[in-house]
């Protein structure tokens, strides 16, 4: 359907562009008319036609006048001028309006369906443009909150790459490098610290999440996660490592509008903690200070930085680097403890060189905590006196740099260790599995048989195998089998079939096909040869 508005104070001329257009296009097309400009403005605003044939000389307020009027109420309507004048008078000032073609009268029948025609495919085009448009933001509306979900998801639970983060900051449109995080909870009512009937809200929550969404949004601007039992986790992005005293203020008391919006519409008692702010992949740490302070106060808002609840450092110390080793401590790369443990150290040299008492403590805390994560990630039997000479050591050190290679060495072997470990494990598994195939060959042997004798799923065995020999499983299998037949071939007079059997192949023909395919000649050819 198009709504066409005809404007044109002769009456001749509206009745005969309603007849050819009726004729024409019969019910497709809704038809009004107006006489003079006032009607035209007023009927527009009414009507909302999608094209409208304008005269430029009506009674009142001229055409150019109406369609500047009309078009501020109405963006999409197509117009279509008719006058008896030379269209170049008005060229200049109408084509701002978005003028689509000028009609000289008299106007032929054929010039008035032409220029419609061309006006319904424009009008058409913008439908369709507006459909898809319409079309890709539910699919945005659907996927969007996934998106947001798996970024908070792999924050809190510390499962990627740096990878994946770029790629969740570049969809969300995320430029910030730090952020905090806001735990959201809520609970029936809140008795002390404690939130009632978890579970029963949580249901509750689920099916009104969308709802709750909407309503936060106007409070935090943020990311939100989704339900996780009675918590909502929220991200919030930010360009600066802190937060003043204004803009901390002022997230607090919008969290406190915001529970008291929350808990009016859904009959739910809602409170939320925030975080202090931290680089991006340190959203974990943030949350978790979130929901800590609301463990540690009775308040329905509670921000870290108003109340703390872990370990305040002096300013300049080194939180960040000092998080930064222990996390390379943990995966096992070396070379970036040993770079970490020296800058470490070197800042030390700066600020507390005439303290060397303390500057011991801080390498014999450091040292110990990363041998205690290396007995953690490899299993290393702990041996209570295998660290007896660590304070006399330290103690007989008389100078910095003495100090600081002893630092560095200790910390080095630390992460070593677990590169090590993580090496011996996948090495000592593969070696074992070669082992029970060199001995086995013979019998029948499958993929199964020899992970489970290495504990080892399938699966991963078979990477782990193929990573470490350079072969899959049935290759070096294979190869084994037909070594010890090129032996028996060549040593023994035994039949085919006993050979082919005591390789480990049951029917001789597919031993003959395999070793043919791994030598080139049969086995009988062999043999001559």
């Amino acid at each position: 359907m198009y709504k066409i508005m005809l404007a044109d104070d002769e009456g001749i001329v509206i009745d005969s562009l309603k007849f050819i257009i009726e004729k024409e296009f019969g019910s497709q097309c809704d038809i009004r008319t107006a006489k003079t400009g006032r009607q035209v403005i007023e009927l527009a605003e009414e009507f909302q036609p999608d094209i409208a044939f304008m005269d430029i000389q009506m009674p009142g307020i001229n055409g150019i006048e109406a369609m500047r009027e009309i078009r501020r109420t109405n963006n999409h309507v197509v117009f279509i001028v008719m006058t008896a004048y030379d269209k170049f008078d008005y060229a200049k000032e109408a084509i701002s309006l978005g003028v689509l073609d000028y009609l000289n009268k008299p106007v032929s029948k054929d010039a008035i369906l032409e220029v419609l025609k061309k006006a319904m495919g424009q009008i058409d085009g913008e439908r369709k443009k507006r459909s898809n448009d319409l079309q890709v933001r539910e699919k945005l509306e659907t996927v969007v909150p996934i998106i947001e979900n798996g970024l908070i998801q792999d924050l809190l639970f510390k499962e990627y790459f740096k990878e994946d983060i770029d790629n969740y900051k570049t969809l969300l449109s995320i430029d910030s490098e730090y952020g905090y995080m806001a735990c959201m909870v809520f609970g029936r009512e809140l008795v002390g610290n404690y939130m009632t009937s978890a579970v029963a809200v949580s249901i509750q929550a689920q099916k009104a999440y969308r709802e709750i969404h909407t309503i936060t949004e106007d409070y935090i601007k943020g990311i939100m996660g989704a339900v996780m039992s009675n918590k909502i986790p929220i991200l919030i992005p930010t360009d600066s490592p802190t937060l003043s005293y204004n803009e901390r203020n002022q997230v607090v008391e919008n969290a406190r509008a915001l529970c008291r919006k929350l808990s009016d519409r859904f009959d739910m008692d809602f409170r939320i903690g925030f975080g202090s702010v931290k680089p991006l992949d340190r959203m974990a740490e943030s949350y978790e200070e979130g929901n800590s302070v609301l463990i540690a106060t009775t308040s329905h808002v509670a921000h870290v930085d108003d109340m703390p609840v872990t370990c305040q450092y002096e300013e300049n110390y080194p939180m960040d680097l000092e998080k930064r080793l222990f996390d390379e401590i943990g995966l096992g790369n070396v070379n970036e403890c040993v770079a970490l443990s020296q800058t470490f150290f070197e800042w030390m040299e700066e600020n507390y060189a005439s303290d060397c008492d303390s500057i011991r403590l801080k390498c014999l805390e450091f040292v110990l905590w990363a041998e205690h994560l290396a007995y953690e990630k490899t299993a290393r039997m702990y041996e209570f006196q295998s660290r007896s000479n660590y304070l006399s050591d330290l103690l007989n050190l008389s100078g910095l740099p003495e100090m600081k290679h002893w630092f560095i060495d200790k910390i080095k072997n630390a992460a070593f260790w677990v590169s090590n470990k993580q090496v011996e494990q996948s090495m000592s598994a593969v070696n074992k599995a070669k082992l029970y195939i060199d001995q086995n060959y013979m019998k029948e042997l499958t993929l199964d048989d020899v992970s489970r004798v290495v504990n080892i799923s399938s699966y991963y065995f078979s990477k782990l195998f193929k990573e470490e020999t350079g072969e899959n499983f049935i290759d070096y299998l294979t190869k084994l089998r037909i070594d010890a037949a090129k032996t028996l071939l060549k040593t023994t007079s035994k039949s085919m079939k006993e050979i082919s059997s005591e390789v480990g192949y049951s029917d001789p023909n597919y031993f003959s096909r395999n070793f043919k395919k791994y030598t080139g000649k049969t086995p009988t050819d062999y043999a001559k040869g």
